[in-house]
This record gives structure tokens, sequence and C-alpha cells, in this order.
């Protein structure tokens, strides 16, 4: 099957459009129902013009790239947690949009 397919990287110069990766999230605050959605959009022609790369390439590498950043200047101390849930979102965030990868929130339900 590999030796039909074209190879992933031909196929990135000639792609269009843009990828929107999120996660909509339910519960509770304060007793009250909260959903929002958190999400970035990568175009994928942008991207090939910056790293020669689709975006779906792009979208998977800066996250972790951001987190060995935050880990190497000390920002985050991944001796002190137990879950990555326990640290500190904001410089990550903040980290990604430095990087070309910009996140968006949408309160749903307030």
């Amino acid at each position: 099957l590999k030796a039909c397919l074209p190879d992933p990287a031909s196929l990135a110069p000639g792609y269009t459009g843009k990828t929107c990766i999120g996660n909509l999230i339910k519960g509770k605050k304060d007793g009250r129902e909260k959903k929002i959605f958190i999400y970035n959009i990568c175009d994928h022609e942008q991207c090939y013009k910056d790293v020669e790369s689709q975006a779906i390439s792009y979208t998977a590498g800066v996250p972790p790239v951001a987190t060995a950043l935050l880990i190497a200047d000390g920002r985050w101390d991944v001796q002190a947690m137990k879950n990555v849930e326990e640290l500190d979102p904001d410089p990550f965030l903040e980290l990604l949009g430095t990087m070309g990868l910009p996140t968006e929130t949408q309160t749903l339900i307030s």
C-alpha cells in the first residue's frame, strides 16, 4: 500500500485551506453549566511559505517544541507535577502564539 501512495512531502506545496484543531470543554464552574471551545486555525499555504510543510505537521510539531522550551527555561517544573493539567497553561498558550499558532477561546455557555 505504501508504494502506491504519494510521498506526503510532495503534497504540501499544493495544499490549500485551513485546519481547525480544538477541544470542546463542558462542565460546571461555580455550580453553573459551562461550555467553551478552545482552538487554533492554521493556513496550509502560509505554513508552506513559512516552513515548507503542511499545516498538519506544523500543528503537530509546535506544541512539543513549546513544551520543551518551557521545561528548559524553568517555567514548567515537571518534577513538581503529577499530571500535565497541573502546569500553568498561560505561558504555553502565549508561547504557541509567538510561534505562529495563536489559540482562540469561545465561550458557548457561561
